[in-house]
């Protein structure tokens, strides 16, 4: 067991599991044996968790009179959040635990045949069994970085999103009128979500216009050189976002490079973007501001001075976005329509 300079802060490393936990007080630090085949009890008096390696692992909930409430059980590594709230661990049908230092063992299963009414692309784990990548990837991967899930791969143009409406949120084709959903031209950058990341339509946000959001899972546009594939995951950095309104709805478009990225390590924040992808901020905002106009429809408007806000702003969406999905998870927020498995 090793206690960092901040008296509030203890990380505690069993078998090369890391857990990194804040405190009300140490009194009760001790990690108890380990109990048959239910994995690690750990029983601490959490008001903050801040990365958690889990495999098969019971973590005590804590609150602040007793330190021996029921255990929450962390059932699958996919089952992963940032989500404390009043001191307490949360756990309703999803086990949460907070940011995830690991990346999750998840393949796609295609069903059906592309563009077709019928194509789904789900996700499993590593025993067969489907998981949402919107609610079971985790959100952070640690280091400043996140988990990002590729729904249109750079230079196509079929219109492929997660189907939050239905069951394990496979990717599909959008349609409209029974009819598969194409852009006008190809996008030129890899297109998707962040799991675990929800614009809620009743938030109506100050800081753009008063725009509510648009009932999705946050936006990314990824600017790397390699095409991705829908379905990958990909592990970025953000670097700014774009404040996009929709008719209406406010929807946000992290800007984000691959880790994996040759230029990863030359552009950290959005003015660095100008100066390695020049013209490339420009690009973005006006290929979502125009892209709807060959249907007839009016070009969308951006807020925040119709600029792309630096990565600190990104971060701030990301986690208030992370925060308003965790309330849905939760049922403190109506799901309405959207699959919360």
């Amino acid at each position: 067991m090793w206690r960092s300079n901040n008296n509030n802060l203890i990380v505690i490393t069993i078998k090369n599991v890391v857990f990194r936990y804040g405190l009300k007080d140490v009194t009760n630090d001790k990690v108890p044996s380990q109990q048959g085949n239910q994995g690690i009890q750990v029983k601490l008096k959490l008001i903050r968790c801040d990365a958690l390696l889990v495999n098969d692992i019971h973590v005590v909930d804590a609150t602040d009179n007793s330190s021996n409430a029921a255990a929450s059980p962390f059932f699958k590594p996919q089952s992963l959040s940032r989500c404390f709230s009043n001191a307490k661990l949360v756990s309703k049908k999803r086990g949460f635990a907070c940011s995830a230092l690991y990346r999750p063992d998840v393949q796609i299963k295609e069903e059906g045949l592309p563009e077709t009414l019928d194509y789904r692309v789900f996700f499993v784990d590593n025993s067969g069994k489907k998981v949402s990548p919107w609610h079971d990837i985790p959100l952070h991967v640690g280091d400043g970085a996140f988990n990002f899930i590729v729904e249109i791969p750079k230079e196509t143009s079929a219109k492929m999103e997660v189907a939050t409406d239905e069951v394990y949120t496979p990717i599909k084709q959008d349609t409209k009128k029974g009819k598969l959903r194409y852009y006008p031209y190809n996008i030129n950058w890899n297109y998707g979500l962040l799991p675990q990341t929800w614009e809620d339509p009743s938030f109506a946000n100050p800081e753009v216009d008063g725009a509510f959001g648009d009932n999705d899972p946050v936006d990314v546009v990824e600017i790397g050189e390699s095409r991705g594939n829908v379905g990958q995951l990909m592990k970025v950095k953000p670097l700014g976002c774009l404040a996009m309104i929709d008719e209406g709805e406010l929807d946000w478009k992290i800007i984000a490079i691959s880790l994996d990225d040759p230029r990863a390590s030359l552009v950290n924040d959005v003015d660095d973007v100008e100066k390695h992808f020049p013209g490339t901020l420009t690009a973005i905002r006006d290929w979502f501001r125009d892209y709807k106009i060959p249907d007839g429809k009016p070009a969308n408007n951006f807020g925040l001075g119709n600029k792309a806000a630096n990565k600190e702003y990104a971060l701030k969406v990301i986690t208030e976005t992370n925060e308003s999905w965790a309330k849905l998870v939760k049922r403190s927020t109506p799901a309405g329509e959207l699959s919360l498995v």
